[in-house]
């Protein structure tokens, strides 16, 4: 049995930040119904580019897919008899939009009391930035996270992936499962929601602590960390690794394995204050000494010293690693369009209740007639909805 394979879940999301929420309990036995507006009445999808490619099979596994039309009578009421069945809705509509459909919580919960109804949005779903339009790089700018990324002084720079919408995904399944946790105790579903903004908020870490508690506003340190010296980037023969030797002991290693043992004590580097200040002749120093050898000597000496250290690796390049080949991450999957692909798995493992990716992304509206026989509709209501284009 998987874990969550007495949960059924509604999928109403579309383009990345809800998509997210909604794999987390799909790769764990979620029964998930994605429902999708029929093509005729939208025939565009929004976002993530082809069906079949990457992106949309990569977020989508593990789903069935349910074509409504949320703006037809019988949409809604077909979604009116899911909801009362099921244990999770989550979408990710601008605040108004649900409004505007009748399908928000207040409006659901009658239906179904034991309902977790799940909501991300750009900005929250109150406040003076409620209707904005929610997109990553937005809220990567005013959650703070571009002002801290980059080389000082080279102006802003977006993170490389979509950090605000993978946050607030995460942070909602997790709220999700809060919620049927909670509920097993009170009998009773809640409303759950997330923002782009606030979770990239969250994301900074002690950075946003640094603010709060000691009034420091972070710049761009580039790739040297901002506290913790020597912890960066370093050129190699044949490339480049990071290394982080923070703290006394760590700091005395490093000056060691790389033929510096004299600089452990040195006046202008012998406490992480005095490294914090004088980083720049401290890097060029060891930088000349990193650059005469190649990236594995430097990896495997300063590891087998206790001193982390490791490649920076291009995407080729992390997927042929062997620790990631172990760790079998890379995680195959049947497709009936494209055969065998691979899709990127989950980072936690369970002992007894795994993971598993069972399915591909589906083909729009692939499983309607399905899942209207399981929710009690017939063969002649179906061809109705069909004629009608509810469904």
């Amino acid at each position: 049995m998987a874990a969550l394979d007495r949960f059924t879940v509604l999928d109403l999301t579309r383009v990345r930040s809800g998509p997210t929420a909604v794999r987390q309990l799909g790769d764990w036995g979620a029964k998930v119904i994605k429902i999708e507006t029929p093509e005729a009445v939208e025939p565009q999808q929004l976002g993530l580019g082809s069906r079949h490619g990457f992106d949309f099979q990569n977020l989508h596994r593990n789903k069935r897919s349910l074509t409504l039309n949320l703006k037809h009578e019988d949409g809604i009421a077909i979604l009116h008899r899911l909801v009362g069945a099921a244990d999770v809705l989550v979408e990710n509509y601008r605040p108004e939009v649900k409004h505007r459909l009748g399908i928000d919580y207040e409006a659901l919960k009658p239906l179904n009391p034991r309902l977790v109804y799940a909501s991300i949005s750009g900005f929250g779903q109150d406040g003076p930035y409620r209707v904005r339009p929610g997109f990553d790089q937005v809220a990567q700018g005013m959650g703070g996270l571009m002002s801290v990324t980059g080389l000082p002084g080279q102006g802003p720079v977006r993170a490389g992936i979509p950090v605000a919408d993978l946050s607030a995904g995460l942070t909602c399944a997790i709220g999700i499962l809060i919620a049927l946790l909670e509920r097993e105790a009170s009998g009773e579903g809640q409303w759950v929601s997330a923002s782009l903004l606030e979770a990239q908020i969250s994301m900074l870490d002690f950075q946003a602590a640094r603010w709060l508690m000691a009034g420091e506003v972070a710049g761009q340190a580039g790739n040297d960390h901002p506290t913790s010296i020597p912890t960066g980037v370093f050129p190699t023969s044949d490339g480049h690794v990071n290394i982080a030797a923070s703290g006394q002991a760590m700091w005395r290693r490093f000056c060691d394995v790389l033929g510096k043992p004299e600089l452990a004590d040195h006046p202008d580097y012998a406490t992480g204050e005095l490294r914090s200040k004088n980083r720049k002749a401290l890097n060029a120093t060891f930088s000349e000494i990193t650059r005469r050898q190649t990236s594995r000597e430097i990896v495997d000496k300063l590891n087998e010293a206790g001193v982390p250290c490791g490649p920076i690796n291009t995407i080729d390049a992390v997927f042929a690693d062997p620790q990631v080949k172990h760790a079998g991450i890379a995680t195959k999957v049947r497709s009936e369009a494209l055969g065998d692909i691979h899709v990127v798995g989950q980072p936690v493992h369970l002992s007894r209740t795994p993971s598993e990716i069972k399915t591909a992304a589906p083909e729009r509206g692939e499983h309607t007639h399905d899942i209207l026989r399981e929710f009690g509709y017939g063969a002649a209501e179906i061809a109705g909805f069909r004629q009608r284009g509810a469904v």
